[in-house]
């Protein structure tokens, strides 16, 4: 494949993402696209992501894969996938450039396009699993898509008999800490977060640098807390986070129901959002060396861990899943969890 490699855009923990050049008379490229690429141990990442948004199809909400290639670069072999360039960069880089808060009109019309991505990705038979404002892309013309699609996975798809651990800890619903429960309410859940943080320039959760990452959980499972609904939303914006943060996912708002509620039923202009986004150049900042940097933990990769594993985060749980009482037991018993914030307490885990 015909193809040249531009300046980085960014990078993460498995992947980088660059410019790529491709010839002008190309039928399937346009001349310019992102190409996120891995190295083989991370390349699965970017297959699922591929396949996933083979599978999603077209939509003006979701960004648009052109395909994949392989390629040997540096002694290395390099799998990598084309994916649409959004040069408005992410939803968190907006904020930045508008001084760390984004207006509720603005508000309003980014999240109107990702509840009818998130709708367009549930009603085929998926789940994000990773919904944040960095993986929220803006594009020239105004219009937001959802992005970042390796960890997502099919709805219902379970892992038996292992405590799965999926995505950004302060994203993370209720039924994730509690039971490992990823299907479609923890996505609506994530959004109520990206809304918090597009408000407030701040995470839902109000944490601090160098927090343990278990008290969080513990915070997020624990049926007596819930996020902080902002003070600088509208009464019709408080409404809809409300629905977002129902404890129970049987009975938290869905994408479709979400669509019709007051505070995004009514679409605002392009050419308003047009006015409002920054068109200076973009500072990219590398990713967080661990995943619990803040002020935005990074994604979790998934890691399976066995009901009897001691070695892993010193955690031990009988034969099958404990229940959450119990589970939020052993987060808080003396024996000290890990530190988070230390490099040194890190378990580094691999799975084929």
């Amino acid at each position: 494949m015909n193809w040249v490699r531009g300046k980085m855009l960014g990078n993460g923990t498995f992947a980088t993402v660059n410019l790529a050049t491709h010839p002008q008379n190309s039928r399937t490229f346009p001349s310019l696209t992102a190409v996120k690429t891995s190295d083989t141990y991370g390349s699965h990442f970017l297959v699922n992501e591929k396949q996933i948004l083979d599978s999603l199809g077209s939509s003006t909400h979701i960004i648009k894969c052109f395909g994949e290639d392989q390629t040997f670069e540096n002694g290395e072999e390099c799998y990598n996938i084309f994916l649409e360039y959004a040069a408005g960069g992410t939803l968190s880089d907006q904020l930045k450039n508008h001084g760390g808060k984004l207006p509720e009109n603005l508000i309003q019309r980014y999240t109107r396009s990702v509840v009818q991505g998130l709708k367009h990705v549930h009603e085929n038979g998926f789940v994000h699993c990773d919904l944040k404002l960095q993986n929220i892309l803006v594009f020239e013309d105004g219009e937001v898509k959802i992005s970042d699609f390796g960890l997502a996975k099919e709805k219902g798809l379970k892992h038996g008999g292992k405590l799965e651990c999926r995505g950004t800890p302060l994203y993370m619903s209720p039924e994730a800490v509690n039971e490992s429960v990823y299907e479609s309410p923890a996505d609506i859940w994530a959004l109520g977060c990206a809304v918090v943080e597009m408000a407030t320039g701040k995470p839902a959760w109000n944490v601090s640098s160098g927090s343990n990452m278990w008290s969080l959980l513990i915070r997020i499972g624990a049926e007596d807390e819930s996020p902080l609904i902002p003070d600088e939303l509208s009464q019709v914006g408080k409404d809809f986070l409300e629905k977002c943060f129902i404890k129970d996912p049987l009975k938290r708002w869905t994408a479709g129901m979400l669509l019709k509620h007051e505070f995004i039923s009514s679409d605002e202009t392009v050419s308003l959002v047009k006015e409002l986004i920054n068109e200076s150049p973009l500072s990219i900042s590398p990713s967080p060396r661990t995943h619990f940097d803040f002020p935005h933990w990074a994604s979790s990769s998934v890691t399976t861990l066995s009901p009897d594993t001691k070695e892993l985060c010193e955690l031990k749980f009988e034969q099958g899943f404990c229940s959450p009482d119990e589970r939020l037991q052993r987060l808080v018993t003396d024996q000290r969890p890990l530190d988070w914030s230390e490099s040194d307490a890190w378990c580094f885990v691999r799975s084929n």
